[in-house]
């Protein structure tokens, strides 16, 4: 490792660790040679003294009590009252490929689940029939119910709520729900 260091950046480095205010014969006079302890509390802009300075933000319906964003998606589907069992279920990552993908590699696809573009939930109900099923998606939260069973599952990324695929199979008794995935940079992820 090479320690050498110019003389601009060693005064940068005293700067940082002394007060600006503060003289050269005040610095000598301190046991601990005029270095300043850091704390959390030091990152950032300075704190401003003077407290009426911050804005109060006012409530604009003084009946509402939260805002819709802070109620979190799926939220009225968590009943501890309710017995119905949740089935088992697990949660896929498709990728649409070609063989440009497959055999020459040409695309920046891999394996990972930064670059798949279809979520698929595939959902195991024994006794049930697809007409007794209700289900609902939100851009979160995925939401089952039947006679039998029920299921609240909060999704790992956000999907396209509007536009998805349910298929019921009624000799395995599954259902599989394939939705798009809608993130933030999936245009660089799957360029």
């Amino acid at each position: 490792m090479d320690f050498t260091f110019s003389v601009n950046q060693l005064q940068a480095l005293s700067n940082l660790l002394t007060h600006p205010e503060q003289e050269e014969e005040e610095l000598e006079e301190r046991p601990d040679g005029g270095a300043i302890a850091l704390q959390p509390g030091h990152i950032g802009p300075p704190k401003r003294s003077n407290p009426t300075d911050c804005s109060i933000v006012e409530p604009t319906d003084v009946k509402t009590i939260w805002a819709e964003d802070d109620v979190p998606e799926g939220s009225e589907y968590e009943d501890i009252w309710d017995t119905r069992q949740q089935p088992e279920y697990e949660v896929l990552f498709k990728q649409r490929v070609g063989t440009e993908d497959v055999f020459l590699g040409m695309s920046r696809k891999d394996g990972s689940t930064a670059c798949c573009e279809d979520m698929v939930i595939r959902i195991n109900l024994p006794g049930c029939k697809s007409a007794d099923l209700t289900l609902d998606v939100k851009e979160r939260f995925l939401g089952l119910r039947s006679s039998v069973y029920k299921l609240g599952l909060h999704l790992p990324h956000p999907v396209d709520s509007k536009n998805g695929k349910a298929e019921f199979d009624a000799d395995t008794h599954t259902l599989q729900v394939t939705l798009t995935m809608k993130r933030d940079f999936d245009f660089i992820n799957l360029a």
